[in-house]
């Protein structure tokens, strides 16, 4: 029997139908793909939305509105980077970037896009977030309350993509490495989740929430309608040192139940360099002025997983530092896309 492909068709959401514009597969930096917010963007006006259920955001609207936001009701705030901070409720939509010290290029129309696509996803009744812990857990470690998965949906039966943003470890940024990278991977038909773990107790205990949160998805796997073969997972920044620690050690090693092995891992901007005897194909981006996880960094790794021969992409992009997350408007722009192009050949090359 011929061996499956998996590319899927676009799926049809509250504002519209929403059109696959894969990046091309020229590997050339500066090539300029279609905008991911073109992509992604419903095209439903305010009114039209309202009519259907849950009005969109803009990005005049204010944080008071995202955390007030009835299809984000119970969970809002874990949407946002600090647990331990005061907002300011003002603050335009806008401006979100200035909560993310650690991020560049961050795109407010782009960010407001992703999240308008959850409101079309709880217009059309389906479940957004999911606590991966249980009460109990949360009742005996009151940290535990502040880490969950929001859940993109792709095809029924599709692999699943984790997608753990960065933050340095003190902060988790959901808005620019993760609601954008999971509108535009979930176009593609694949189902992505994207973790909030707990910040500021370092990367172990991050890791021991992306291996519960894997353990969760595949243990709820026929209620969630995941596949659970070939899934990937992402990471950026401390995101990506995590995705990778559980590529090299597997989830049993950071408390999760025992698991295979991620088909890919995606690892942007990182300077982690521990590389195992076995190691899951690798796909890599950075930009050639990051001065907190410098190019030499991740071509270390690089080296490393070519030399054990460990399938490998790696992009180095020009004119960008730290953080630029979907790299919309810069040489990176695309790279999402080349990355889901990645993960789809490594699972056609599975028996």
């Amino acid at each position: 029997m011929k061996k499956a492909t998996w590319r899927f068709h676009a799926r049809k959401l509250a504002g519209g139908m929403l059109p696959i514009a894969l990046a091309s597969p020229c590997t050339d930096a500066g090539e300029i793909a279609p905008t991911v917010t073109e992509k992604i963007t419903t095209r439903a006006t305010r009114e039209d939305s309202a009519k259907g259920g849950h009005m969109h955001l803009r990005t005049d609207d204010h944080l008071a509105d995202l955390l007030g936001h009835p299809a984000f009701r119970g969970f809002s705030r874990r949407m946002l980077p600090w647990d331990d901070r005061a907002y300011d409720e003002a603050m335009p939509l806008r401006n979100i970037g200035e909560l993310l010290p650690y991020h560049s290029h961050v795109d407010p129309d782009l960010v407001v896009a992703s999240l308008n696509r959850m409101v079309d996803d709880a217009n059309a009744g389906h479940a957004v977030f999911y606590d991966f812990y249980t009460d109990a857990q949360k009742q005996a470690n009151p940290t535990l309350k502040n880490t969950g998965l929001f859940f993109f949906r792709g095809r029924p039966g599709a692999p699943f993509a984790v997608v753990a943003p960065g933050g340095g470890f003190s902060y988790v940024g959901s808005v620019h490495e993760g609601f954008p990278y999971a509108a535009e991977i979930s176009q593609q038909g694949f189902n992505v989740f994207v973790l909030k773990y707990r910040s500021g107790q370092g990367g172990r205990v991050a890791t021991e929430d992306l291996a519960a949160a894997i353990s969760y998805i595949i243990r709820d796997a026929h209620t969630l309608q995941v596949g659970t073969t070939h899934y990937s997972l992402w990471g950026s920044s401390a995101g990506a040192r995590m995705a990778a620690a559980i590529g090299s050690h597997g989830t049993a090693r950071f408390g999760g139940l025992p698991q295979s092995r991620p088909s890919a891992v995606v690892m942007a901007y990182t300077g982690h360099t521990e590389v195992t005897a076995s190691e899951p194909p690798t796909f890599v981006v950075v930009g050639d002025i990051d001065g907190i996880s410098p190019p030499a960094l991740m071509e270390t790794r690089v080296a490393a997983l070519r030399g054990m021969g460990t399938p490998v992409e790696y992009h180095k992009y020009s004119g960008i530092g730290h953080g630029f997350g979907t790299g919309q408007g810069t040489s990176a722009q695309g790279w999402v896309g080349q990355a889901v192009r990645f993960w789809e050949k490594e699972i056609n090359k599975a028996p």
